[in-house]
């Protein structure tokens, strides 16, 4: 059953490396389409508010890309897979809570539960996306590998998920992402 909350027409899973463009690319589709049809929905929000509650820290400094969040990134991951062990739809739940806008999009899927959680609870308006982009290109946007992180699942989760239903190549050609995204947007707008 799915949670309270609007009824969306579409719901867009994004998931990718960690400087692939996941939120660019996001944002990008959010800004055309309005934030009154499209909201941008981010999994790590509800795990990085309940982890800030739990340790006494700054949610706010959490959510940027700071040295900060950082910080306590490796131990963010190890607490957020407890939780999820407990209870794998816990972040879906909670990030879902209250969301009326018709077109969703869900920036950081990072694993197989995940789009399970989204195709369990909406079927058949749910779709996969998998924004790709060449390790330099990710370096060339301050991307370092970090053992422990680049590694772990929340980075690797969907590396052999199969096909998904979109993939958007973000290897630093403006115009070919362009392409891609008023192809995805040409899509959506269908659903609406």
């Amino acid at each position: 059953m799915a949670p309270l909350g609007g009824a969306p027409r579409l719901v867009l899973l994004f998931s990718g490396k960690r400087k692939s463009g996941k939120d660019f690319v996001t944002e990008a589709l959010q800004s055309r389409l309005g934030a009154d049809v499209c909201a941008v929905l981010r999994l790590s929000g509800p795990l990085k508010k309940q982890y800030a509650q739990e340790h006494g820290l700054n949610f706010q400094r959490l959510l940027d890309a700071s040295t900060y969040k950082e910080a306590f990134r490796k131990d963010m991951i190890r607490w957020g897979e407890e939780k999820r062990q407990a209870d794998p739809g816990f972040f879906c739940r909670k990030v879902v809570e209250g969301i009326s806008q018709p077109i969703w999009l869900v920036s950081d899927t990072r694993r197989v539960s995940d789009i399970q959680w989204f195709q369990e609870a909406y079927g058949a308006v749910t779709q996969t996306v998998r924004v790709v982009a060449l390790e330099q290109s990710r370096q060339q946007r301050g991307w370092v590998f970090t053992p422990g992180v680049d590694d772990a699942e929340s980075e690797c989760g969907l590396d052999n998920f199969g096909d998904f239903d979109w993939v958007i190549e973000n290897h630093g050609d403006e115009q070919r992402l362009e392409e891609q995204l008023e192809t995805l947007i040409e899509f959506i707008r269908a659903r609406l």
